[in-house]
């Protein structure tokens, strides 16, 4: 059993001066996903991160992982980067990583040879990290969370200043990390898009909270096309779809919209139903959710 969830938190919580960073959240991430961990900056995400890795303490509530509350035991089998990459800047990659098999106690080093290949830095020789491109420089610091050869990765918004071309090698990269190494990967980041073409699961924080874990089947049926329907009286409104109208194909938002999947051309006919039965209908529209709307949509934008 202890396979099956890599992390669990419960009602997880951080207060710093009076403010709740992280405001009672529980979330799972099991064996296996690449769990996008979405929210804008300063929502609580890299404060999570630094409780689950053990660099900040909870204020309440608890974590598990591996299905362990033996948390120093287990944490030797996570790799993490966080913040700014910890790497060594007038050394070449080789030697960054010969560094931390010394840190990590690791007497093999023929680690190293298979590490730089997986990332990509195999030919780059006696160049000093600090000429890395950023790009490079954000591989080097996920070889260097490898080189304990963990089962989970927490990489802390890996992306953040990229070019395309450094965001999709990163994106090759963790996909490789997951699909040929088996390691399970939670990546945060303040932009859905970029989650979007990798992310097996999500978490949505705002504020602190924990709004939604969804799947990617999920998202992509909440993206899909539908009519917006705002009312003033929803579960009546709902009842009338499913006895008149005949659907239950539908659901209802955070924002209190309804999102009807089916008679999408029928818009019309949906409102005058709806007005027969004294509902209020404030506006129907059709709406093509794509992923960053769907985002600004449960968080509510940029209050």
């Amino acid at each position: 059993r202890y396979m099956d969830t890599v992390l669990k938190t419960t009602e997880l919580t951080k207060v710093f001066s009076g403010k709740k960073a992280v405001d009672h959240v529980s979330m799972t991430v099991n064996r296996g996903d690449i769990y996008g961990f979405i929210g804008k900056n300063g929502a609580g995400k890299t404060t999570l991160i630094r409780m689950a890795v053990g660099l900040a303490a909870p204020s309440g509530g608890s974590i598990e992982l591996f299905g362990s509350k033996d948390l120093t035991q287990m944490r030797k089998k996570v790799g993490t980067v966080i913040e700014y990459p910890a790497v060594i800047p007038h050394m070449t990659a080789r030697q960054n990583l010969v560094a931390q098999c010394k840190l990590q106690g690791v007497k093999d080093l023929s680690v190293i040879d298979r590490i730089l290949s997986t990332v990509g830095l195999e030919s780059t020789g006696k160049k000093k990290a600090k000429n890395f491109s950023l790009g490079m420089k954000q591989r080097l610091a996920i070889a260097i969370a490898l080189i304990g050869e963990p089962d989970f990765l927490f990489l802390d918004e890996p992306t953040n200043g990229l070019d395309p071309t450094g965001i999709k090698e990163i994106r090759e990269l963790i996909q490789k990390l997951n699909h040929e190494h088996g390691i399970t990967v939670l990546i945060s980041s303040h932009i859905l898009g970029e989650l979007s073409k990798l992310a097996t699961r999500y978490g949505i924080i705002d504020k602190g909270v924990m709004i939604d874990e969804f799947t990617a089947e999920d998202l992509e049926a909440r993206c899909k096309s539908s009519l917006m329907i705002q009312v003033d009286r929803i579960p009546e409104a709902c009842s009338i779809l499913e006895n008149v109208v005949g659907t239950k194909n539908y659901t209802v938002n955070p924002d209190g919209t309804i999102s009807l999947f089916d008679h999408l051309d029928e818009a019309g006919l949906i409102n005058t139903i709806l007005a027969k039965h004294d509902i209020i209908v404030n506006s129907i529209s059709m709406s093509n959710a794509d992923l960053e709307n769907y985002f600004i949509q449960v968080t509510g934008g940029d209050r």
